[in-house]
């Protein structure tokens, strides 16, 4: 129903928000009931023209003349958005390192919404900038045994990353050489190239992982400053550089060193596994993304340094926003915090879910899903019509069809896709392509992975 007119339409805020907000909370939550239930599987079937043409017909006029109403508008929208999607809290939603979020971090992010404080001044959010202050350095202290490491919250890894060689630059300047290796994030040249620094180097990583050989033969014959950037946990095949051997030699050349560890960091939390990336603290920064084994909605992005001084460079002052004299007089100066400025409080959602869970609620999620990668990859060695690459290192599975050929690798993913039936990834490795199973999901039964072999099993030998 419209509202009348000249009515002023309800806002999410202020004493009566939570008021007008109930109603429609629950047009939300049924819309998202029935778009699931149409969808029935991981993802729409029928592929991207017949989903295209599903969205054209449900949004119609885009804007109309006359407005639908707030609960009509939800209900179309929201149950297409969910017909529509690719769901990543279905067991068979597995392709890539975008987890499921928790309910009670998307319900935290609602309060966000509907109190929209930014991040770029005080007066615009007291509790929400007082929030990231506490909750940043106590996560920057889980990586780093120093007086006062920092972190600052970004959209995901690739802005982490950026910032870490934004920093790198303003410490050695323009000159900087980035050495990486093939295995990094596409994000690490990227950034180099978007700063005007040098082009990257890329370093051959045929095993998937940095050889401490192949690099210390770059950094012999690299002059001038140099930054070295290593992976924990690789977006490909779920990796680890070996970190310790790196930072060796980091520190033989007077490089500096950036850990991307954007899907391995939080295994730093686990006493089970955090001897696969111990070296994280020897890094002069960090990246860690907790919308990945941190099940936050995005963006949760951070990027971790020893010591908050080195955040310096990215000062900075606007009259409107930091004036000195508000500064001196005891106001947070909140725009040496990112390089945004209008910036939404996305430490809520972090927060909540820390003290929701804890430690040990959190680590058990990280190694369930770890256990879970480790039960597909000894189901999938042990069956006839399917090749395991390697033991999952993290919650990635790599495995291919048995006597497949790259194009019948290829073929198959995108059949499950366009039948609605499983999400899986690609990669290469070994020069072969293979699929890639990422297991972000705790929710995932062993029967689900069973369910997953069985469905692959039928469409390769139909």
């Amino acid at each position: 129903m419209t509202a009348p007119p000249g009515t002023l339409p309800p806002l999410a805020g202020g004493a009566n928000g939570p008021a007008a907000l109930r109603p429609l909370l629950d047009t939300v939550l049924e819309a998202l009931h029935t778009g699931a239930e149409e969808r029935g599987g991981p993802l729409p079937a029928g592929g991207p023209d017949t989903l295209a043409a599903r969205v054209r017909a449900a949004l119609g006029d885009v804007l109309p003349t006359k407005g639908t109403g707030d609960h009509e508008a939800l209900r179309t929208l929201v149950h297409t958005l969910a017909a529509g999607a690719a769901d990543p809290a279905d067991p068979l939603c597995a392709a890539h390192l975008h987890g499921p979020p928790l309910a009670v971090a998307a319900a935290a992010d609602l309060a966000a919404s509907a109190l929209n404080p930014s991040l770029d001044s005080w007066d615009q959010a007291p509790a929400a900038s007082a929030i990231e202050a506490l909750v940043t350095r106590a996560l920057a202290a889980e990586f780093y045994d120093t007086p006062h490491a920092d972190a600052l919250v970004t959209t995901g890894g690739t802005e982490a990353n950026q910032l870490a060689l934004l920093l790198a630059r303003e410490r050695h300047g323009p000159r900087l050489t980035v050495l990486h290796g093939a295995n990094a994030h596409h994000s690490i040249p990227r950034a180099a190239w978007l700063l005007g620094l040098p082009p990257a180097t890329t370093i051959p990583t045929p095993t998937g992982t940095l050889d401490p050989a192949d690099l210390a033969r770059t950094l012999a014959a690299t002059t001038g400053p140099t930054l070295v950037t290593a992976t924990a946990g690789t977006t490909d095949a779920g990796l680890i550089d070996p970190l310790h051997r790196i930072a060796d030699l980091c520190d033989r050349h007077g490089a500096d060193l950036h850990i991307d560890a954007a899907y391995g960091g939080p295994l730093a939390l686990s006493p089970r596994h955090r001897d696969k990336v111990t070296g994280l603290a020897r890094a002069t920064s960090l990246t860690i993304d907790l919308h990945k084994l941190g099940w936050q909605p995005v963006a949760a992005g951070l990027l971790a340094v020893p010591d908050t001084t080195l955040l310096a460079p990215l000062a900075h002052q606007a009259d409107y926003l930091n004036a000195p004299d508000d500064t001196e007089a005891g106001l947070p100066d909140l725009l040496g915090r990112s390089l945004r400025t209008t910036r939404r409080p996305d430490i809520l959602k972090i927060a909540t879910t820390l003290r929701s869970l804890g430690r040990d609620g959190l680590t058990h999620l990280i190694d369930h899903t770890c256990a879970l990668a480790h039960h597909l990859a000894t189901r999938l060695d042990a069956h006839p019509h399917f090749e395991l690459h390697t033991p999952p290192t993290l919650t990635t599975v790599l495995f291919r069809p048995t006597h497949a050929d790259d194009t019948q690798v290829a073929t198959l993913r995108r059949t499950l896709l366009h039948e609605g039936r499983a999400v899986l990834g690609r990669t290469r490795a070994d020069g072969r392509l293979w699929l890639k199973a990422t297991l972000l999901n705790p929710h995932t039964t062993a029967g689900d992975l069973d369910t997953l072999i069985a469905l692959l099993e039928g469409s390769t030998h139909r």
